[in-house]
Order: structure tokens, then sequence, then C-alpha cells
């Protein structure tokens, strides 16, 4: 555990120490508070005290903006050559990976968090539903995690960043929209399982404040199984050369 920390560690400073970071940021709070408070469905439009138009903007930001995270994690270092010269360090493959996840994750957390002071300003504007905006902060973290094992099992089974970043993509579409669509077009336990497999339900369902295990665990098994296959990926790399 201690090698992931300081594997997180170095990746969240390295983001930090690159414009990579203030770039995420500085866009994604633009966007978030443009379309929160000034265009479209925005808060004043709908006159209601809730973020849920924040929430709308995050989700399909995020979808872009996960996979250019993720995209040169390890693609990158693959194709530098830096891969080859950690993993002859006493770190394992799934350390590397999960330590990259956790940076990547708190990068995300660390942004979501700037934006608390648009909770604290919808509360002075009217009653707030403040179990349904948490859970919506939740619902985000949850989503985020599950885009970023997506994005790590894209980065790890190609060498340019390109690929990785449009593979994710297209990976995450399933989950989002395709998934969902195929739930409506059928019936039956076919119907339901492309029910289970769309990542919209399960966000969905926290957002409107509703935390049930099925939903955490789908969460969780997505990350966990992200992860798990692009360290596999890596270790078969590995055997090959």
């Amino acid at each position: 555990m201690s090698t992931t920390w300081i594997i997180a560690s170095r990746e969240l400073k390295t983001f930090f120490d690159s414009l990579s970071a203030y770039i995420l940021i500085t866009v994604f709070l633009g966007l978030s508070g443009f379309f929160t408070w000034l265009f479209g469905s925005d808060i004043f439009f709908i006159n209601q005290a809730t973020l849920q138009p924040f929430f709308s903007v995050a989700y399909w930001t995020l979808f872009f903006f996960i996979p250019a995270i993720t995209m040169k994690m390890i693609a990158e270092e693959k194709r530098s050559g830096t891969l080859e010269l950690l993993l002859t360090k006493a770190v394992s493959d799934w350390q590397m990976v999960a330590g990259k996840f956790v940076a990547s994750l708190l990068l995300i957390a660390i942004t979501l968090a700037l934006t608390i002071p648009y909770y604290i300003t919808i509360s002075f504007l009217g009653p707030v539903d403040h179990g349904a905006v948490w859970c919506g902060y939740l619902g985000m973290i949850l989503f985020s995690s599950a885009l970023l094992g997506i994005g790590f099992f894209a980065s790890s089974i190609t060498n340019n960043q390109i690929v990785a970043f449009l593979l994710s993509l297209f990976i995450g579409l399933f989950f989002i929209i395709i998934f969902d669509v195929l739930a409506g077009n059928f019936t039956g336990f076919i119907g339901q399982v492309f029910h289970y497999l769309s990542l919209s339900t399960h966000y969905d369902s926290i957002s409107r404040g509703v935390i049930d295990s099925r939903d955490l665990i789908y969460f969780g098994s997505i990350s966990y199984l992200g992860l798990f296959l692009a360290t596999i990926v890596l270790s078969k790399r590995n055997v090959v050369e």
C-alpha cells in the first residue's frame, strides 16, 4: 500500500508540476460555471435551488476529460521507455497501475471540491436538498472511477496517446449510451442485463439520492476490472519481452 501511495503522490505532483492539471481545472470550472449559472437550463432558468444543472454538465465534461487524463498514463510511458525503468524497480504491475489510478482520482476529487462554492451559493438562494447534492458529488466520484478504469485499460493496450483517447471514448460510449439504448429495445433477461450494464442507470440512481449497494458494487467492479485488465496486459507484455 505504501508503494502504491508513493507512486500516487509522484503522479499527482507531476500533474501540478506541468500545466495539465491547471488546464483541466480551469476548463472544467469554466464550462461547468457557464452552463450552471449563465446558459441553457441554468439554475436561474429552472428557478430552483439545485445543483442538477452542474451535475448534468459535469457528467459529459468528465466523459471527455478523463480519457484525456488516462491516455498518457501508460501509453506514453510505454512509448518513451520509462515504463520498463519503473517496472525494473521493486514495483509490481498492480502497484504501478493502482498508484496512477489513485493520483488521477485525487485530481478529479480536487477539481470537484473546487465547485463547493456553487453549493454554498445555492444554499442562499432557497431550500436545498442537501442529501441529493452530496449524493450527486458521490455519483460524480464513482462515475469518474469507472471511466478511469476504462481509460487505464485503453491506455495499456497501445503506446499511442490518441488511439488510447479514442478507444477510451469508444468503450465509454457503450456504457453510457449504447447499453441504455439496447436495454430499451430488449425485454426480459437480456433487457435487464443491458439495463444493469448501463453506467448512466447507476449514476442516475445515486444522483437522485438513492444509495444502493448494487450501484456501489457496479462502479467498484467496472473500476477494478479495468485496472485488472490493464495489469494483465502489462504482465503479458513483460512475458513476451
